[in-house]
């Protein structure tokens, strides 16, 4: 049954996973996350931000325009791993990624719309832009040491005055577990994308977000929810980032028009301290997390985000791995319990081999 371009179903999904309700009226509308402005038509905007959901138009991926892509297949019938698996401190492998250009684009939040977001600061495919979609990125060139990860990487420019300040070199792009069992983590499916954080978060919701880390830092001074007035002036000194993704899958959609309903941050299981997915997003997904350095330092006053003050950091993916390379990366490092480097590597433990050759690629 479809009701003005959505299903009924959908809307129950929406409902069941805490994005705001709409009226059989309003259908024609899109649902927005507690913690971001509301809808609009995103035809001409200042470049200061972006809405989440703001405009759900039929573009690329999302025939209908709904805001709602299916997976193919979807993933039914899991039960979120409790069991707790022999210890491994680490589980994990890179992804790391340079800087390859800057554009007022957005293609999860405003498909087929150049220019209307604000400035971002892209890594991964180069041909990342307005009108990027599963099929233009699979397989483009990539910035990302390994050729197979055509993925686009993207976060709010960031700025001194009127000065772009654009990381330098490979970017640390870290795919880990994020649940006990890192034996459950599965291989993204192709397609999947998210928004994780909000420009028009406060400091409070930046400071307490699940995927927050160590906030901005540099030198001796971290835990910074907004720039810090100062850096030490040294070649050595940049400022840093860290910020986690949800890594839960509800196993049905690619996207949802807030652009986050459809994952999820692990929950702690009830008398324990071990992370699992909850029932509602059953699909443990490798965590990503970005960890990113600006070549910034001496007096932080003039030091903005294209989205705004520090704590409106935050950042899209749109996976576009090939999927053979992604599964044994996942495979060996993340499952296999290990700490690997961008070649699928762990220098501890080197009987394990790695997966991919000198190239990066797949032997």
């Amino acid at each position: 049954m479809r009701i003005r371009g959505r299903t009924l179903s959908a809307l129950l999904l929406a409902t069941a996973l805490g994005v705001s309700a709409l009226s059989v009226d309003a259908f024609t509308a899109v649902a927005s996350a507690p913690s971001d402005a509301p809808a609009v038509q995103a035809a001409a905007r200042p470049h200061t931000g972006h809405v989440m959901g703001a405009s759900a138009l039929p573009s690329g991926d999302d025939a209908d325009g709904d805001g709602y892509i299916p997976a193919n297949p979807q993933v039914t019938g899991v039960t979120p791993s409790q069991e707790v698996p022999p210890r491994a401190y680490f589980h994990e492998f890179q992804a790391n990624c340079s800087v390859t250009h800057t554009a007022p684009d957005d293609p999860i939040v405003y498909p087929g719309q150049p220019g209307a977001s604000h400035d971002h600061t892209f890594m991964g495919n180069t041909s990342t832009n307005a009108h990027s979609t599963t099929a233009s990125l699979t397989g483009g060139p990539t910035t990302c040491n390994a050729p197979a990860d055509s993925s686009a990487y993207w976060m709010p420019s960031l700025y001194k005055g009127d000065q772009r300040i654009l990381p330098v070199g490979p970017q640390v792009i870290y795919y880990k577990s994020g649940v006990t069992d890192y034996r459950s983590v599965r291989p993204f499916p192709r397609g999947l994308r998210f928004v994780v954080g909000s420009p028009t978060q406060s400091a409070q919701e930046f400071r307490s977000h699940k995927g927050f880390v160590e906030g901005w830092e540099c030198g001796d001074s971290f835990f910074n929810v907004d720039f810090p007035a100062s850096c030490p002036s040294r070649p050595d000194v940049q400022l840093n980032i860290r910020f986690q993704a949800p890594s839960c899958w509800n196993g049905l959609y690619l996207d949802t028009p807030d652009h986050k309903s459809h994952m999820a941050y692990p929950v702690v299981r009830p008398g324990t301290n071990d992370n699992m997915c909850p029932a509602s997003h059953p699909v443990a997904l490798p965590m990503i997390e970005f960890k990113m350095a600006f070549p910034v330092n001496g007096d932080m006053s003039q030091v903005r985000l294209s989205s705004g003050r520090g704590y409106s950091f935050h950042y899209d993916f749109f996976n576009a791995w090939e999927e053979r390379t992604l599964k044994a990366l996942v495979d060996h490092c993340v499952v296999g319990g290990l700490q690997c480097d961008t070649r699928g590597y762990d220098q501890n433990h080197p009987e394990r081999g790695a997966v991919l050759n000198a190239d990066h690629r797949l032997p």
